[in-house]
């Protein structure tokens, strides 16, 4: 089977309402680890992820994976910062994706306690959804992604309301994830979080893609005056 990477974006932008939202973005994603999106606040990263996967309609450019477009939407997924629970069991939101997919009910929901107890659910695997803290639902989101086993991950901010120890244990799962040759393209504000887990830095700034480069070389010599202030923590627009 052919991979879906590299991931090409060229001359991409996103309008909404006659306003420039994301672009025009030139852009190259290839490889396997961790690709962290990080910027100012209304920089740009939820809507590049979202026109990355997909769900942002193009108003000009082109976004080509390695593979045809329909084999990309089967071979990805996206964990939401505020993932939708359905009203239905931990055991049966996180199945819901393989059933959906065609597996018998009996093995997606074999398929959800092997991933429940892999994130840390099984005691809460015949509870709603619903009930669970904000902790328990990004691992169930993430759980419900990964199952699918997706070639590449998007995430959005996926902890950006979690305490210390909900943080570590997601950032746990998605180090395994990657290890397992999983390709995560995630967005944070936590720079802390960025050093620990990114390979690649994707530096967004009003809207467009300000620096793509390895972790190392951004962190330590940002290319920008930009990336430099933002790292300083000084407030860039």
């Amino acid at each position: 089977m052919t991979g879906m990477l590299p991931l090409t974006v060229t001359g991409a932008v996103v309008r909404r309402r006659g306003r420039v939202l994301v672009g025009p973005v030139d852009l190259t994603l290839d490889g396997a680890g961790v690709t962290m999106v990080i910027g100012p606040n209304g920089s740009g990263k939820t809507t590049l992820l979202r026109l990355l996967h997909g769900l942002a309609r193009l108003s000009e450019g082109r976004v080509a994976w390695n593979c045809p477009a329909r084999e990309a939407r089967r071979r990805q997924a996206f964990v939401f910062q505020s993932p939708v629970m359905m009203r239905r069991s931990v055991r049966d939101n996180i199945a819901y994706g393989l059933i959906v997919g065609g597996t018998p009910r009996r093995a997606a929901r074999a398929g959800a306690e092997h991933w429940a107890a892999r994130v840390g659910l099984t005691e809460a695997l015949n509870r709603p959804a619903t009930a669970l803290s904000g902790g328990e639902r990004q691992k169930l989101a993430i759980a419900r992604a990964l199952i699918r086993e997706p070639e590449v991950l998007f995430l959005d901010e996926p902890c950006a309301a979690l305490d210390g120890r909900a943080t570590r244990d997601i950032e746990a799962i998605l180090c395994a994830a990657a290890g397992g040759g999983t390709r995560l393209i995630m967005s944070t504000h936590d720079m802390g979080q960025a050093r620990r887990l990114a390979d690649e830095v994707v530096f967004m700034l009003g809207g467009r893609v300000g620096e793509c480069t390895p972790a190392g070389t951004f962190f330590d010599r940002p290319g920008s005056a930009e990336a430099r202030a933002f790292l300083r923590g000084d407030i860039v627009e």
